[in-house]
């Protein structure tokens, strides 16, 4: 496989992601003693951080690889929706996409001490978005759709993918033949019929197919039960510590991790979906697709927080150069 080809290549490569946007906060700090009011640790706040969560940090990923990203969705009103945008703004990725709604912007808020995430609280409305953000997010994909080379459906059920908007988005972009991959959501499977490839992880895919997976054969019992069940082209189970496992047709393939250190898995996800599209519509076969998007996971697995990857020690990791490059 000539990795540098496939890399080089991002640079030319549009990709929308459509789904939840997120904004991650992050309260980082020590601990050194116990309140005395409670049994409770006292943070000693030493900085806040902003970052870019759910459809947010996979267009981050992809736009860190030097493409072009879009994203398109839904934000509230108010100072967490303008802090969203001009974080979206820094990192080049397009807006077009966005529209507003009278509801809160999602945010998470995670409180780590000593690189332990200690709690987490969320603000958010899980509701489906109103007709008017719907009709504003599908005139723009109509109207836009020739521009991208791949879609990535980020869903993390807060309001914005439905069965609907999924029909809508399957029915334009099959016309196209333009590949469609899906980070799934336990409880919207249904959702997903007819897909390019959807990456749920072992829990996600146990959920899917309605079947434990505690073994190799029920995995790949389950993996070959989600590829009949939703009529997808294929199917990457992320599984941690123990790899990947690509279904396709009549065929799986497992692919072991290359992660050496874990420290935080959070946005390992949007990670693996954004450069297993990016690898694909750049000319990268099912398998070589599973295998960049592998090593890209290996490497923001060693980061706290919402992490992304570089092509440089993307391509570093691939050759199995000292790390980092």
């Amino acid at each position: 496989m000539n990795y540098k080809d496939i890399l080089d290549n991002f640079k030319n490569k549009n990709i929308l992601v459509v789904g939840d946007i997120i904004l991650d906060h992050y309260i980082l700090g020590k601990v050194e003693r116990i309140s005395p009011e409670a049994p409770v640790p006292i943070i000693d706040v030493q900085k806040e951080v902003y970052l870019l969560g759910g459809a947010g940090n996979v267009a981050n990923n992809i736009a860190t690889l030097g493409a072009q990203a879009t994203i398109a969705g839904v934000v509230g009103i108010g100072h967490n929706a303008e802090l969203l945008k001009t974080l979206l703004a820094q990192r080049q990725i397009n807006t077009a996409g966005i529209t507003a709604e009278n509801r809160p912007t999602t945010v998470k808020t995670r409180v780590i001490a000593h690189s332990q995430q200690v709690v987490r609280f969320d603000r958010e409305d899980k509701a489906p978005i109103g007709s008017d953000c719907f009709i504003k997010l599908t005139d723009y994909l109509k109207n836009n759709i020739l521009n991208f080379d791949g879609i990535i459906i980020s869903d993390y059920k807060k309001g914005v993918i439905s069965q609907q908007l999924m029909e809508f988005i399957l029915n334009i972009t099959k016309q196209k033949g333009i590949f469609v991959a899906v980070d799934p959501k336990v409880g919207h499977f249904d959702y997903y019929k007819g897909v390019s490839l959807i990456t749920p992880n072992k829990k996600e895919a146990s959920e899917g197919a309605n079947m434990l997976i505690t073994d190799p054969p029920s995995l790949e019992q389950a993996g070959f039960s989600l590829i009949k069940n939703l009529q997808c082209d294929s199917v990457l189970i992320t599984r941690g510590e123990e790899g990947m496992s690509l279904f396709h047709k009549d065929t799986v393939q497992h692919i072991p991790t290359v992660a050496m250190e874990v420290y935080d898995v959070t946005g390992a996800g949007d990670t693996v979906i954004a450069v297993y599209t990016l690898s694909h519509v750049c000319g990268a076969s099912l398998y070589e697709s599973a295998v960049i998007a592998n090593h890209a996971a290996g490497i923001v697995v060693r980061e706290v927080g919402t992490a992304v990857t570089k092509v440089d020690d993307l391509y570093c990791s691939l050759t199995k150069q000292k790390w980092p490059c």
